[in-house]
């Protein structure tokens, strides 16, 4: 039986004399950011213009950039001709050697139009999935642009790896055609990364507190963050297997004395993005022509499944009681679309909502369901951490070839961007004033989930920046959770179906 604070791992689960000792579960530091959380009400609005977008991150990354390629370029010389820089992509000039900072445009013919939609028939949906945007006729062109235009690019040096969104340097000439010859590219690269403890430090010396003493305990190492994503939960009992495997070990219920001293060292379970099988799909087309003729008085009940929800709300006040849950939302799950979406309504969670109390007037939480957005980032243990439910890095493999999920990740960090083809292929909010898609601080954990396989990758920056990369499977396909050593940053992965309960 739980313990009378709901720890399932403190105090024997029958009896004293059956199971001697029992290891607890520890604390985590959790402090969350609001980076991606939008305006409420009124203030939310979709009027404005896209292009501020671009035009938006362009002014906000043209400095590091111009930097990065200043200290690359400013001896470079082809021919006895010195390159040297332009301000506009208009003002480049035939025969010139010089560098440029734009947005890359791509310009691809599988690539979806919704103006050409609404042209076709009238009809708000979304357009249909594509597995690539790259046309078969190879006639797929890369554009340079400004607020003054754009301009064609090309060149070997590109390696057909940046796609629409990024922001970068350009070196070359311009030819004959008008086409502008690429021989060398900079990127604005990683960030500054904060220390770790750095944000959590500062907030406690502003109120003259110690981290060590503010929550009353000593601090000595921290525990394990455990990360599943795409449980894609359809209230059939396909799922049970699976899902009650992962409760049962993260509750430390399963397994024999071993298992229930790894469950004991997580402190926290990250959820990232796709939980149910499908939210309420838009009908298509025969389906809402189908239902035309029909008349509804009232609720139309056979239009809505609650079982799904209910399962996953099951699921959550099952693990609660004994381990803190933050929930990012998916593209499968009842959010908003168009990102970044925000948390998931706790009308969606009758039983676990009960423990919606992320913390306020600590850092330190030994409970509670934190329902955030997706992109998420936040402080755990010290370190910053940034996560996505998948559809950035979805949506960027389908510009590029022969390119693996974690090189896309690693490049969407280079690029301090993380949705770069958001707003021209991924839905989002158009941002006027401030663009929090931009990675201002560099991470030091950045998963992302939902994707074909477990992958983890350390990279470094050029100031001394170390990032994991995390590529969190689909739980539904792997049924494998993601355990992250808060204290020494290793990763393993723990497969639920090499789990044996115990005696």
């Amino acid at each position: 039986m739980a313990s009378t604070d709901g720890n399932l791992l403190k105090g024997a689960p029958f009896s004293s004399q059956d199971q001697p000792f029992l290891p607890s579960r520890s604390a985590s530091f959790y402090n969350p950011l609001h980076t991606f959380d939008l305006p409420k009400g009124a203030e939310k609005n979709y009027g404005q213009q896209y292009a501020d977008m671009y035009f938006l991150r362009l002014s906000q990354l043209r400095p590091s950039i111009v930097q990065q390629a200043t200290e690359a370029w400013r001896d470079f010389e082809l021919a006895g001709e010195k390159a040297k820089m332009v301000d506009r992509v208009l003002d480049v000039r035939q025969g010139e050697l010089c560098w440029v900072v734009g947005t890359v445009y791509m310009e691809m013919g599988l690539k979806p139009n919704i103006l050409d939609d609404i042209a076709k028939e009238h009809w708000i949906a979304a357009p249909p999935s594509r597995k690539t945007y790259i046309s078969p006729t190879g006639l797929d062109e890369m554009m340079l642009e400004d607020e003054s235009g754009r301009l064609r690019i090309i060149g070997e040096s590109l390696n057909s790896h940046y796609v629409t969104g990024c922001v970068l340097a350009a070196l070359g000439t311009e030819q004959a055609d008008g086409s502008f010859q690429v021989i060398a590219t900079q990127y604005a690269d990683l960030p500054r990364q904060p220390q770790r403890w750095e944000r959590d430090d500062s907030a406690l010396t502003v109120s003259g507190k110690k981290r060590s003493t503010s929550v009353g305990v000593k601090r000595e190492k921290s525990g394990k963050v455990a990360i599943v994503s795409g449980l894609e939960i359809t209230g059939t009992q396909d799922d049970d297997m699976g899902l009650d495997l992962l409760v049962e070990f993260l509750t430390g219920e399963v397994g024999a004395h071993a298992e229930q001293e790894k469950a004991a060292k997580i402190t926290r379970l990250i959820i990232a993005g796709n939980s149910l099988s499908h939210a309420s799909p838009i009908l298509s087309r025969e389906d809402f022509n189908a239902r035309k003729g029909k008349k509804h008085y009232g609720y139309d009940a056979s239009s809505y499944n609650a079982t799904p929800s209910e399962r996953f709300d099951a699921l959550l006040s099952d693990v609660l009681p004994s381990l803190p849950v933050t929930l990012i939302p998916g593209a499968s799950d009842p959010a908003n679309v168009a990102l970044p979406q925000q948390p998931l309504h706790p009308a969606l969670f009758p039983q676990s909502r009960q423990y919606a109390n992320p913390p306020v007037k600590s850092n330190e939480s030994r409970e509670g369901l934190d329902s955030v957005s997706n992109p998420w980032e936040g402080d755990i243990d010290g370190w910053r951490v940034l996560g996505t439910g998948g559809q950035t890095v979805d949506d960027l493999l389908k510009y590029v070839e022969d390119v693996e999920a974690m090189d896309v990740m690693e490049m969407m960090l280079r690029w301090r961007s993380v949705a770069p083809t958001a707003p021209d292929t991924l839905w989002c909010y158009p941002f006027q004033d401030d663009d929090p898609l931009i990675v201002k601080d560099c991470p030091h954990i950045y998963f992302v989930g939902n994707q074909a396989k477990f992958e983890k990758r350390v990279i470094d920056g050029p100031t001394g920046q170390k990032v994991l990369l995390i590529s969190v499977p689909k739980f539904s396909q792997s049924k494998t959770a993601v355990l992250v050593d808060m204290e020494t940053l290793d990763v393993e992965t723990v497969g639920m179906v090499s789990i044996q309960p115990g005696s």
